[in-house]
């Protein structure tokens, strides 16, 4: 029966060694040796010397003063909200348009998400509409959160300037940022505090985890604190109903082995980024997603702008048939179930991007034979005209 089984998974994957994956982890570095200390030395759980290395040298890519390593990214924002304050009851600002991790992590911290949209021209929180939504005396919005959207920054200067008016929070969801910069500075040195994701997807992967980074001592300390149960000393005693977010030192150590490749892996993404730009050239069914001129993109995950839905649908079923992952990416949160109570102000551009973005292979180990088979197939392949659905 076992070996039926065997040889009918074997015959439902045609092709499997040859399929190009979305996005994997590239794990050429030291990764095994690593790994090797932490079992030779015993140090496999939340306590050891990888942990604090990876704190430091996230810390350091960031620009920031502090790092508190978490168990993946939405524990890092929710922990981060928490550092910075922010009560149940109070509304926070998050992008219509962004992974369900960056709202649920308000809602987690008891606080209530406030979905305002995002621009045409960078997929990110729209400074005017935030403005708008801050000067509303209900709900009582103490903080922003800003997504750099696939590795893009926001335009932070203008987003800081309205929350400095308005004395609120900013704080940056560079979830698959880590090694963009804006008008020079940066990912996660740009506002109040941010994280980072070290998912199996994103460019520097520790098989999971996440990072605050910030220059508030004050935060760092309270993060971290409140990570580790908040149990103070060696005691059991807490000072707080705390949190178990801890990252291991295993997941750690591969994090490290990684972070010691990341300008490698952040021009292998811009390489793949530019071959395909050069392969949508002239396409009006087909567009890269904007890179604004604020910012030098982390170029997490390549995607385009189809015509419409159904030409997203179509483009994504032509590429898997051919052997090629594709995904559509994130849709407007506001309209779904769990998120359609809470406060909104859009202006369509979220509804607009919904179910029309589609995520290429970017593996920063994508060989030229493989980019090659993937823009071949999106030459190939011919869908509704943008413009007609604008």
């Amino acid at each position: 029966m076992a070996s039926e089984f065997a040889e009918e998974a074997v015959r439902t994957v045609p092709s499997a060694a040859n399929r190009i994956p979305l996005a994997e982890p590239d794990l050429r570095g030291r990764e095994a040796e690593y790994l090797g200390r932490c079992v030779a030395d015993n140090w496999v759980s939340s306590a050891g010397p990888f942990v604090e290395q990876f704190e430091r040298g996230i810390a350091k890519v960031a620009g920031c003063a502090h790092g508190v390593a978490t168990v993946n990214g939405t524990a890092a924002l929710h922990l981060a909200l928490v550092a910075a304050g922010v009560a149940p009851g109070d509304a926070v600002i998050v992008p219509d348009y962004t992974f369900a991790a960056t709202a649920n992590s308000v809602i987690h911290a008891g606080a209530v998400p406030y979905f305002v949209d995002v621009t045409q021209e960078s997929w990110s929180l729209d400074p005017d509409l935030v403005a708008k939504a801050l000067a509303d005396a209900k709900p009582r919005v103490v903080a922003v959160v800003a997504v750099h959207t696939l590795g893009q920054p926001a335009d932070i200067d203008a987003l800081k300037a309205v929350c400095e008016r308005a004395g609120a929070i900013l704080i940056e969801d560079a979830a698959g940022a880590i090694g963009a910069s804006y008008k020079g500075r940066p990912a996660g040195s740009l506002a109040d505090a941010a994280i980072f994701s070290f998912n199996g997807n994103k460019t520097v992967t520790a098989g999971g985890g996440g990072m605050i980074v910030t220059n508030r001592a004050d935060w760092a300390q309270r993060a971290k604190r409140q990570s580790q149960q908040a149990r103070v000393g060696a005691r059991y005693r807490y000072d707080a109903a705390g949190y178990n977010f801890r990252l291991t030192n295993v997941n750690a150590a591969i994090g490290m082995a990684q972070l010691e490749r990341l300008p490698e892996m952040l021009e292998a993404k811009r390489k793949i980024a530019n071959r395909y730009d050069a392969a949508l050239v002239g396409r009006n069914d087909l567009r890269p997603m904007p890179r604004a001129p604020w910012a030098d993109s982390a170029c997490w995950l390549y995607s385009v702008l189809c015509g419409t839905r159904a030409s997203a649908d179509e483009l994504v079923q032509s590429l898997n048939a051919r052997g090629i992952e594709a995904r559509h990416f994130w849709e407007s949160l506001s309209p779904q179930s769990p998120y359609r109570s809470f406060p909104s102000l859009l202006s369509g551009v979220s509804e607009h991007l919904t179910g029309r973005v589609v995520s290429l292979p970017c593996s920063t180990h994508l060989t030229a034979d493989q980019q090659d088979r993937v823009c071949a197939a999106l030459t190939e392949w011919r869908g509704e005209g943008i413009e007609k659905a604008a």
